[in-house]
């Protein structure tokens, strides 16, 4: 605010999955701070597990754009739009038209609910959102620069990158190639040098997608994509790259094998964030448990605990776990966002920085958990301007609430179920209920009607 001091800005640090130590993060160059993080392929709606890595790295977004200006951070989270997966669901949905003209409405439509979702969820959009396929001619550049330096192959209408050529390949997840067994895999794939090899580029059937290449025909592997884009729009070696801790073996292990060894550099990325896995009520999330369930269902239909959560509540939620910790995603913990969000004041940040020490946990290593329950405090202290400055920072701004007719409803039955128990004089559990919808942010006025001089409770949304 005006006449204040300029906010000294913190000192952060992050957990580098490459070192496994948590460091003073230096950007290379502070004027132009560079993330890459690992985006959607685009054949089905995004799940619950594909909101966390979303979220989080959108809180680290806002963290860097805080410390270092937001006209010096480049966020790029691009968009598969070529995968097998994708072919494979073209064809199921669309089997009547030609193959690309499917593939196009079923990335069209799940790459448009994807960006909706995010919108949802509080995110800011990213600098940049690449495609695949319209980097093609960079994937195939690098394939040609690797070939060249003896890391790459041909083999039965394959390009595959040699990892025996790379001596510290594996540092990443540290895997040990001496120690991988082939097992049934060499029968399977006898054209490879090494078990552990992947492909850079596949020759298409009439009916895939494809694209001309030196090689004839194809479309490029699922690793070398991310490779030519990260290094197209943020340099071959930038500051961090983010994803879930499934991508760490294999694609980010080999996305660094393709970069470092096209560009002959030491790194790819000098940081590498990666947020834990994600169960569903105490389970894994999958479709033969019954309990996968996508961002929009959970938004827009009452298959997760009957009924629909607003986008603030899935954040919320999201954020009350560590992003490295594994989350047990449940409709309490959903409940418990959704109750503090209610004792949160809907306000204008103004010009108020955020609170030091909500800003002070986001730069310990993106620590979330810290941060909302400094939010919280500062929620209690009545500085609505400055709260609304570290929920902004957080990706969280409570809203004005509106209870839906439902939700109205439910609470109507409660009070008057407390209505009958204090005429039953039984006041202990009168006041249980009280006490409950208080925690949930809902506040009971006791009064008399002015003809009947019966007593009437009126309730009120409090924040």
């Amino acid at each position: 605010m005006a006449g204040q001091p300029e906010q000294k800005k913190p000192e952060i640090k992050l957990y580098n999955t490459l070192t496994r130590e948590e460091t003073v993060f230096k950007p290379i160059d502070p004027l132009n701070v560079r993330m890459y993080v690992c985006g959607p392929t685009v054949y089905d709606y995004a799940h619950i597990g594909n909101a966390r890595p979303a979220i989080i790295f959108d809180v680290l977004f806002r963290l860097l754009r805080h410390v270092y200006g937001a006209e010096h951070v480049t966020y790029a989270r691009n968009i598969t739009d070529v995968d097998d997966k994708i072919n494979l669901r073209a064809l199921r949905d669309h089997p009547g038209l030609p193959l690309n003209e499917a593939i196009r409405l079923v990335t069209e439509k799940t790459e448009t609910q994807y960006l909706e979702d995010a919108t949802a969820l509080g995110c800011l959009d990213p600098t940049i959102q690449p495609r695949a396929t319209e980097n093609i001619a960079q994937m195939i550049e690098i394939i040609e620069k690797l070939i060249a330096k003896g890391h790459a192959y041909q083999a039965e209408g394959e390009v595959l990158f040699d990892t025996k050529s790379m001596a510290d390949y594996g540092a990443l997840s540290k895997r040990n190639l001496d120690e991988q067994q082939a097992g049934a895999r060499v029968a399977v794939d006898a054209h490879k040098k090494n078990p552990g090899d992947f492909v850079l580029w596949k020759l298409s059937s009439h009916n895939e997608p494809g694209w001309e290449s030196p090689w004839g025909r194809g479309r490029p592997g699922w690793h070398i994509e991310c490779s030519a884009m990260s290094q197209r729009y943020l340099g071959e070696v930038f500051d961090i790259h983010g994803g879930g801790l499934d991508l760490i073996f294999p694609h980010h292990e080999n996305e660094i094998a393709q970069s470092r060894c096209a560009h002959g550099t030491d790194a790819m990325s000098n940081v590498w964030m990666h947020n834990g896995f994600l169960q569903v009520e105490g389970r894994k999330m999958s479709k033969s448990e019954g309990n996968f369930v996508t961002i929009y269902e959970l938004l827009h239909t009452e298959k997760f605990g009957g009924r629909k959560w607003p986008g603030e509540v899935l954040r919320l939620a999201m954020l009350m776990t560590h992003y490295r910790e594994p989350i047990d995603f449940s409709i309490k913990r959903l409940e418990e966002a959704e109750r503090l969000l209610a004792k949160w004041p809907a306000a204008d940040a103004g010009d108020a920085s955020p609170d030091e020490a909500v800003l002070n946990a986001l730069a310990d290593d993106l620590n979330t958990v810290a941060a909302v329950q400094a939010l919280h405090a500062l929620a209690q202290s009545g500085n609505a301007a400055a709260f609304a400055a570290s929920a902004a920072l957080l990706g969280v701004e409570p809203k004005e609430t509106e209870v839906d007719e439902a939700v109205a409803g439910e609470i109507d039955r409660r009070v008057r179920a407390r209505l009958e128990l204090l005429k039953a004089k039984n006041f202990t559990e009168a006041d249980k209920i009280r006490e409950t919808l208080l925690a949930e942010g809902i506040q009971l006025k006791d009064g008399k009607d002015a003809v009947t001089g019966e007593r009437v409770t009126t309730w009120e949304v409090k924040r």
